[in-house]
């Protein structure tokens, strides 16, 4: 069974910092063959590369190139199902005109005392974008993660993906045709983060790496950051509804499920002020768990790692949802505008009962690529300034720096830095001149 919690109960705090602590890691150690495989990529470059590929994808670089062609992008296009083609198309609209309000603007002024202050932004040369592959593809991801660089302005799109004995999902390479890659190599794990940050054979460095994976490629992406940026290290995915009992418990109970399948780390999480309902939804998730083809995933993931949380007011809720921090908050109430406006810590936030999760998964518009852990306290989800960055710009004439100069050497004398404040009284003695 689900644990249950009340926070009418004296020993609530307790077990709820209980729950928060939960460790839903799978509990691999993956950073030492991570670090060996990292390094080799980064010696021995394409070598090392081909020789992981044969040794973990079951593929032969000889007998089929790791860079993918145009014309087998095509031919996997030509292999889709027309409708499902017409959902990605449809999908990719919607992502690029919500990411394409994100674009920020240029800032150039004179303060108060005639320093020229400003900003301006650029994005980055190139972004790598890692796309799990074989039956674990999800080309809605691939939307999500190149999309927002295409709209920053990013040049140059490379997407590694793996497949494993040569199995392809057409629908991947359809995915990265309509975002705009036309870069991609049939490189998987963490041998395919190292390729991207240090650069392998033909395939150039870029600047940020971004996309899901397993263990492997989330210890690679977090031993390459510096080296390159990098979208987050993602931990299993994670639901939180607040409900009331005017629900229908078949739709809250699918959509507790819905991140449920994902994996058995996944997090599923009820918060309602009716306990009959609680019983009902508990209820409906039991049948629906009879009935799914990813039971096993989904049965560990709810009975593990997810609570039904009882509170005599939904107005309690909001303190609840900030110290879970959680990726997808859905606020499936009569009203809830109220709540949202008490929210403070999430990934994205779900209005209102027709706003199930998997609507934001493939085609409401925001990125899907969202913090986990409880890391919704300091981060955001993926983003267009995620390929960007700012630029300071300060510019001084000789009045302006007679105003702001001697602060600045004064400073600079208290810091023990004599040369500092050397370059500005040079330039305040021309002007008292």
């Amino acid at each position: 069974m689900v644990r249950r919690l009340n926070l009418a109960d004296k020993n609530f705090e307790r077990d709820f910092a209980a729950f928060l602590a939960l460790d839903r890691d799978d509990g691999a150690d993956v950073a030492g063959a991570v670090a060996q495989i990292v390094a080799s990529v980064r010696k021995d470059g394409m070598v090392a590369v081909v020789a992981l590929t044969r040794k973990f994808d079951g593929l032969d670089p000889d007998q089929t190139p790791l860079r993918v062609g145009a014309d087998e992008i095509e031919e996997a296009v030509s292999a889709c199902d027309a409708e499902d083609l017409a959902a990605l198309e449809f999908a990719a609209r919607r992502i690029r005109a919500y990411h394409e309000k994100q674009t920020p603007s240029d800032l150039l002024y004179k303060d108060d005392v005639g320093v020229t202050l400003g900003w301006r932004w650029n994005a980055v040369d190139a972004a790598g974008l890692y796309a799990p592959g074989g039956r674990a593809a999800y080309p809605s991801s691939v939307l999500m993660n190149a999309i927002p660089a295409h709209v920053a302005g990013v040049k140059r799109l490379v997407m590694t993906t793996p497949t494993p004995n040569g199995e392809v999902n057409p629908l991947v390479f359809a995915a990265a045709r309509i975002a705009g890659i036309d870069e991609i190599y049939r490189i998987g794990g963490a041998q395919a983060i190292a390729a991207l940050a240090y650069g392998a054979g033909p395939i150039e460095p870029v600047d940020v790496i971004v996309g899901p994976g397993n263990a492997y490629v989330a210890e690679a992406k977090r031993q390459v950051f510096g080296r390159v940026g990098i979208d987050s290290v993602a931990g299993p995915s994670e639901i939180l509804v607040v409900a009331d009992g005017d629900n229908d418990p078949v739709w809250i109970a699918a959509d507790l499920l819905s991140q449920a399948e994902h994996d058995p780390s996944s997090q599923s999480v009820l918060i309602t002020d009716d306990p009959a309902f609680a019983d009902t939804v508990s209820a409906a998730v039991e049948v629906q768990l009879s009935e799914s083809p990813r039971a096993e995933i989904a049965r560990a993931a709810w009975r593990e790692n997810s609570a039904i949380i009882i509170v005599s007011d939904l107005d309690e809720a909001p303190a609840l949802v900030d110290a879970i921090a959680p990726e997808h908050p859905e606020l499936a109430v009569a009203n809830p505008e109220t709540l949202l406006e008490k929210v403070r810590h999430a990934g994205a936030i779900f209005l209102g009962r027709y706003t199930p999760e998997a609507a934001g998964d493939y085609v409401a518009g925001p990125d899907h690529v969202l913090p986990t852990a409880r890391a919704a306290r300091y981060a955001s989800g993926l983003s267009v300034l995620d390929f960007m960055k700012r630029t300071s710009i300060i510019g001084c004439d000789a009045q302006s720096i007679g105003a702001i100069g001697p602060a600045a050497a004064r400073l600079a004398d208290a810091e023990g830095l004599p040369s500092h404040a050397k370059s500005v009284r040079v330039r305040l003695k021309s002007v008292d001149e």
